[in-house]
């Protein structure tokens, strides 16, 4: 008897454990947060001020954000995540409606419809999230055919080119980016053909490429980039500066300022002329805050986030939990690396938020969803040996994946 209680305490301990979520990367997410509205708050306090007369009226704002993120990502954590499946082509129906909708009927600020609600919600922050559920709802269910140039390349492109015409006309180049790069992984780790995708990469790229060379302001930023902004710019105050040069000049000092140990939270003087400091740019405040030490330890933070996040997507029992685990870890890894690389010039600059950390309400919401769906995958529940198929008419199950998995039927 004794020994058959000790069997029994030891099972129900794994089952347990298995249906835990991942706290650990609860921590790294929370720390991210945390991180985020401290930085906010020292990039913001002057603009607050100068706006209500509050130094914490962005803070406040971040901070309700925040509070509202973090219930809906607890809610989502605990929501089995098969059924997140069933309402993929709703949710992704819904997104282009809206992506529509900010085309047709949205405010124009600086020439670009983006925003709907006034400047609470970004369609194409939703448009993240909603991609990754469906293309993996849609991937999970295409199994060898997906080597099949009609059944998966030619769907797979009309599908993503849709998305990203849509938010192209926007104009939106850096989230455009961010999708075809999320789309295009995750399309490669569910096995499709390397040739069929060397080929739609060529393609694709070319396109967007003259897409480019069509909108002004897109074209001038990689003009910027390809120059060296401190031999161009002879005075960040001259009057014939170009603005996306000057840009990426005074991001490089501000990042450059604080050294090793950084000049203390608050204290930086160029964060007040740096555009975008408190959103796009806030990677650079936090260098010149914190120094190289501060930006080390959130770029390992987001490291860690990765490979939690991959190691889900490997312990994840059936194809659609490992390539929605894999892509929502992509999104938000890519989304961290391209705002790195565009503060410290290594990339054109884009107008990617940084996850997590810069202002903006749809972003973090949107950001804090998808690790919801995430940590859901993480718990380990029920196993589906059976998937429904995506719309578009295809039927079938994932054959092998690019990466192989020991559990996976």
């Amino acid at each position: 008897m004794m020994k058959l209680g000790s069997e029994v305490g030891i099972v129900t301990e794994k089952l347990s454990e298995k249906n835990r979520p991942d706290y650990v990367l609860v921590i790294i997410v929370v720390a991210l947060v945390l991180i985020g509205l401290i930085m906010v708050y020292s990039s913001t306090f002057a603009l607050g001020y100068a706006r209500s007369g509050q130094p914490t009226y962005y803070l406040v704002r971040q901070a309700v954000w925040v509070a509202m993120g973090l219930d809906i990502m607890a809610l989502m954590m605990r929501v089995e995540y098969h059924k997140w499946q069933k309402f993929s082509i709703v949710f992704m129906v819904v997104t282009v409606l809206l992506l529509l909708y900010v085309l047709l009927a949205g405010q124009a600020v600086h020439g670009a419809r983006r925003r709907i609600l006034g400047d609470s919600i970004q369609p194409s922050e939703i448009c993240k999230l909603a991609m990754v559920l469906y293309v993996a709802h849609w991937l999970s269910s295409k199994g060898e055919k997906l080597r099949q140039v009609t059944y998966g390349l030619v769907p797979f492109a009309i599908l993503i080119g849709i998305i990203a015409g849509l938010i192209i006309l926007e104009p939106d180049f850096g989230t455009t980016v961010l999708i075809l790069a999320t789309a295009g992984s995750m399309f490669f780790i569910a096995g499709a053909d390397i040739v069929q995708l060397v080929i739609s990469f060529i393609v694709g790229g070319s396109t967007l490429l003259l897409l480019i060379a069509n909108y002004e302001y897109a074209w001038d930023r990689l003009v910027a980039f390809s120059q060296d902004p401190f031999a161009v710019l002879q005075s960040p105050f001259g009057a014939s500066l170009a603005q996306d040069t000057y840009q990426v000049m005074h991001t490089l000092v501000t990042l450059g300022t604080g050294g090793i140990t950084g000049v203390g939270l608050g204290s930086g003087h160029q964060k007040a002329l740096l555009p975008a400091a408190e959103s796009d740019a806030i990677f650079a405040v936090l260098g010149e805050e914190l120094g190289l030490i501060g930006c080390v330890a959130v770029v390992l933070l987001f490291a860690a986030l990765a490979y939690r996040g991959f190691n889900i997507a490997l312990r994840a029992k059936d194809s659609f939990g490992f390539i929605l685990a894999s892509g929502i870890t992509i999104w938000l890894t890519f989304q961290a690396l391209i705002n790195v690389a565009v503060v410290t010039d290594t990339l054109p600059f884009t107008g990617l938020p940084l996850p997590f950390i810069s202002l903006g309400g749809s972003s973090l919401v949107i950001s804090l969803m998808g690790i919801g769906m995430l940590l859901s995958v993480s718990r380990g529940t029920s196993v589906h040996t059976t998937e429904r198929d995506a719309s578009l008419g295809f039927r079938g199950r994932l054959g092998r994946a690019r990466v192989s998995h020991p559990r996976r039927s």
